[in-house]
C-alpha cells in the first residue's frame, strides 16, 4: 500500500518505521522531522508515576506500552546501528512538605487498589539511593518499572531505521487529508498533493486542522523544559529519573549520559505559543533546586517550549476515523514517548485491517458529536 504518514515526531517516525519494515511504500510528510514536542520531551516512560484516579484506562495503555519498550528499543537500535536511548534505572517520586507526602500516600494507595504496589521510602532511604537528593526531601516512592529514554537519541535512531526500511521523507507541511467522500485519496500540501491508499495522521498538536473528523478533538498544551549540564566539581546528577512534588507543584529531572539533566515541565493552555517565559524558567529552577541542591552549580544550556497534543479525556486517538483509509495516531499528551511502541504496532494492525486499542478508539467521541 502507498501510505502517507503526516508528522515526523516520535509517533509518526515509529509508525512509519513499523509500516516500512512490513513492506509498505511509506512517505513521511513533515517540514522538519524529529522536531516539535518530540524534540522537547523529557523522555519519561512513566505510566505508574503518571497514574491518576479516574484515568485507569490510560494507565492500562501505559503499562502495556512500557512492557514493550525494552524489545522496541533493542529492535530499533539494531535496525539503525546506533543507540536508541533507553534508560532502565527506574524512577523515584519524592515529596518535600507534609501536604506533598500526603498526596504521594494517596497515589500509593490508589496504585495498591489497582494491584500496583510501589515501595515507600523515607527521606534517608531515598538519599541512600540517590545522594543528589537534598535535605528537604522527606519521603517518597521507588518505582523501578518506570523507565526513561533519551528522546533525541531515539529520534535519530528512528529516522535512520525508517530510511533503511525504505521510508521516504517529503519536506512539506500538510494542509488537509483529501478524500472522495468514501475513502482517502491523498494529502494536500503547499506544493501539491501526495496520492495515497491510506493516510496516518500523526501531526501532534496540529492534527485537528487536517480533517473535519478531528475538529475539536486535539488541542495544543504548552510545556517548557530546561537542559542542564554538570560542570567540573559539581555534585553528580541522579542516576534515576526524579519526580517531585514541591508545595504541590510537580517537577521532574531526567538524567542524560555525560551528567546532563532535563528539567520540566510547565503546563499551560496557551494556544500555539512556543515562547519560553521568564516565570517558567524561574519556577522550574526554584523547585528543582529544592529537590536537587547541587544543580545550582550546573550550566543552563537550553530552554525550550513544545506543544503537547491534548484530548478532551487525556487518552490518545489511535484508530480509524472518517473515510476509509484514514488512520489517526495523535493526542498522546504527555505520553508520546511512552506510547510510541504500542501506537506503532496498532497503526500497522489498523492499516492491514486489524484493530487498535479500544480505550484509544476515536469513535468514543462520535456520540457526543451527534
Amino acid at each position: 500500500m502507498r501510505i502517507t504518514v503526516v508528522g515526523g515526531g516520535v509517533i509518526g517516525l515509529s509508525a512509519a518505521w513499523r509500516l516500512g519494515t512490513a513492506g509498505h511504500a511509506v512517505t513521511v510528510l513533515d517540514p522538519a522531522p524529529g522536531s516539535g514536542a518530540s524534540w522537547v520531551a523529557g523522555g519519561m516512560l512513566a505510566p505508574v508515576t503518571e497514574a491518576w484516579p479516574g484515568e485507569e484506562e490510560l494507565l492500562d495503555l501505559g503499562l502495556a506500552a512500557v512492557a514493550r519498550w525494552p524489545a522496541f528499543a533493542a529492535e530499533i537500535g539494531a535496525a539503525a546501528g546506533m543507540p536508541s536511548g533507553l534508560r532502565e534505572e527506574g524512577t523515584v517520586v519524592v515529596a518535600t512538605g507534609v501536604g506533598d507526602r500526603a498526596e504521594l500516600d494517596a497515589l500509593a494507595a490508589h496504585l495498591a487498589g489497582l494491584g500496583r504496589e510501589v515501595e515507600r521510602l523515607t527521606g534517608r532511604e531515598l538519599r541512600r539511593l540517590e545522594p543528589a537528593l537534598g535535605p528537604e526531601v522527606r519521603g517518597g516512592l521507588s518505582v523501578p518499572g518506570d523507565l526513561a529514554v533519551d528522546n533525541r537519541e531515539l529520534l535519530g535512531a528512528l529516522r535512520v531505521g525508517a530510511e533503511r526500511a525504505g521510508v521516504a521523507f517529503a519536506a512539506g507541511a500538510a494542509v488537509a487529508v483529501q478524500d472522495d467522500g468514501t475513502r482517502v485519496t491523498g494529502v494536500r500540501c503547499a506544493s501539491g498533493s501526495i496520492r495515497s491508499d491510506a493516510v496516518v495522521v500523526a501531526a501532534g498538536a496540529h492534527s485537528a486542522a487536517l480533517h473535519p473528523v478531528l475538529d475539536g478533538l486535539v488541542r495544543p498544551v504548552k510545556g517548557e523544559i530546561l537542559r542542564l549540564a554538570a560542570r567540573p566539581g559539581a555534585f553528580p546528577a541522579p542516576s534515576r529519573t526524579v519526580r517531585a512534588l514541591v508545595d504541590g507543584r510537580p517537577v521532574y529531572a531526567v538524567p542524560r549520559d555525560g551528567g546532563g539533566l532535563v528539567v520540566g515541565a510547565t503546563q499551560y493552555e496557551a494556544g500555539f505559543d512556543t515562547d519560553v517565559t521568564v516565570a517558567g524558567v524561574r519556577d522550574l529552577l526554584r523547585d528543582a533546586e529544592r529537590v536537587l541542591p547541587g544543580i545550582a552549580e550546573y550550566a543552563l544550556v537550553e530552554s525550550v517550549a513544545g506543544l503537547r497534543p491534548g484530548t478532551p479525556d487525556n487518552r490518545p486517538l489511535i484508530g480509524r476515523a472518517g473515510p476509509e483509509g484514514l488512520v489517526v495516531a495523535t493526542g498522546h499528551g504527555r505520553n508520546g514517548m511512552l506510547l510510541a511502541p504500542l501506537t506503532a504496532d496498532a497503526v500497522l494492525a489498523l492499516v492491514e485491517g486489524g484493530d487498535g486499542p479500544a480505550a484509544a478508539d476515536p469513535a468514543r467521541f462520535a456520540d457526543a458529536r451527534r
